[in-house]
């Protein structure tokens, strides 16, 4: 299964690829020249459906637990000042996507939508610290009932140029549910609540929808125990 924001170039890469496949047999005279030219064309089809693969998954759905909004690997957790929504500190877990990884974004909360917004910018390398302030990116924050706010942002790379954000303000959402996708290589970074405990570690690979990047702590029920 593939996902719709890769159909055009999926299209135009096996036509592109058909024509190099063809000329190439009627017209390329060594042998050795002719092979090439198409395990080349093949190659190059192979890793456009690759990347542009939609995986079905299956969310189970929980209001105690932030999942991964994409495949990837958690590059870092750390205690930040959010500039832009929150004006404060919050927890920021951040997910690098490299080009082999699945990019589909994914909703990691169910709730509704209170902001989406897209920012211009440039195309520094995704695990640039200024990355997330100065890339093309959009932010986009959920009210959720257990959590409150959370905020995540999808940040272009050196090679995404090509940022797709379906939420909207005031749509209802529902965890583990299309989000948007970036196309070719880059990351994503959530901003959550302090008291949330983050249950990944640096490093960790983590699948979409599946993987449990934070859970809900009860407060009031901590302090009941102390």
């Amino acid at each position: 299964m593939f996902h719709k924001e890769g159909q055009t170039i999926i299209l135009t890469t096996f036509f592109i690829v058909s024509i190099l496949i063809l000329s190439a047999q009627f017209y390329v005279t060594p042998l050795w020249l002719r092979w090439g030219i198409q395990i080349v064309a093949i190659a190059i089809l192979i890793l456009i459906l690759q990347f542009f693969r939609n995986p079905k998954r299956v969310a189970v759905k929980s209001f105690d637990e932030i999942l991964a909004p994409v495949d990837g690997k958690v590059v870092v957790i750390e205690e930040v000042e959010e500039n832009e929504y929150f004006k404060g500190k919050r927890k920021q877990v951040s997910i690098f996507m490299s080009p082999l990884n699945v990019h589909v974004t994914r909703y990691a909360a169910s709730g509704s939508i209170k902001f989406s917004k897209y920012h211009p910018g440039k195309y520094l390398v995704a695990w640039h610290p200024k990355a997330s302030e100065e890339n093309e990116r959009t932010t986009v924050v959920i009210n959720t009932p257990k959590f409150g706010d959370i905020l995540y942002r999808q940040i272009a790379g050196a090679l995404a140029r090509r940022i797709v954000n379906y939420a909207e303000k005031g749509d209802s959402v529902q965890q583990g549910d299309d989000a948007g996708f970036i196309k070719f290589g880059s990351r994503v970074d959530l901003f959550l609540p302090l008291d949330c405990a983050i249950t990944v570690k640096l490093n960790q690979k983590v699948k979409g929808a599946k993987t449990c990047i934070a859970s809900f702590v009860d407060t009031n029920e901590k302090q009941k125990t102390i």
